[in-house]
């Protein structure tokens, strides 16, 4: 008797949890959406480095806006790019702002030190969004997932595009005269041609290198 009181009593439970779940689900799809629903692309080659998305904002099966700025410059010589929700973007850019002055302009310090408060602090763990941050030295990709991810050649993507731009730009990189932003215009064309979540209506960042 006293196990049948049990599940009982843990089966109700399970049913009046379910509409909580079923709605958290539903959000957490909403915002893999949202994620998903562009096309991010770095390219880092000879003396440049460009970041380069999309004017696309998609609700759904829907085109809500097609010249949104997605890749911004930041003091210190710093460009990002930024997948997901406007919102959720914009507060992360802003508290890397901080991040990147309270570490002097290193990158890499600053981008750990995003990641762990993405992941501890709780106003900033309901964020849900993938960046790429670049300097003159470093690109990185970080999501709210806790990962922090350094390309090995400075070609990196994000968004439900990014595979494409990907390819295409690490197949262009070894085009002998071919320079980052031709490179990143040409991959970006391919995105947009393939992924529906992808128009050609582009938005550059772009910082020269200092050449050896």
């Amino acid at each position: 008797q006293k196990y049948l009181t049990n599940m009982l009593v843990a089966t109700t439970a399970c049913l009046r949890r379910r509409p909580q779940v079923l709605a958290r689900m539903k959000h957490d799809d909403y915002l893999q959406t949202q994620v998903r629903s562009t096309t991010i692309l770095c390219v880092r080659k000879n003396n440049k480095v460009v970041i380069v998305g999309d004017g696309q904002v998609s609700s759904g099966s829907t085109v809500a806006k097609g010249n949104a700025v997605k890749v911004r410059k930041l003091e210190g010589d710093v460009i990002v790019g930024m997948a997901g929700s406007a919102g959720d973007c914009l507060t992360l850019i802003d508290h890397l702002e901080g991040l990147l002055s309270e570490a002097c302009g290193n990158l890499t310090m600053a981008c750990v030190a995003l990641v762990k408060a993405w992941r501890t602090e709780k106003i900033l763990r309901r964020l849900n969004a993938q960046i790429i941050i670049a300097d003159k030295d470093k690109t990185f990709v970080v999501s709210g997932g806790g990962d922090i991810i350094e390309p090995e050649d400075g070609i990196t993507a994000i968004g439900s595009g990014g595979l494409y731009a990907l390819s295409a730009a690490k197949a262009l990189a070894d085009v002998e005269g071919m320079e980052a932003e031709e490179i990143a215009r040409r991959s970006m064309k391919i995105a947009g041609d393939l992924c529906v979540y992808t128009n050609h209506n582009l938005q550059w960042q772009t910082l020269e290198l200092e050449k050896e």
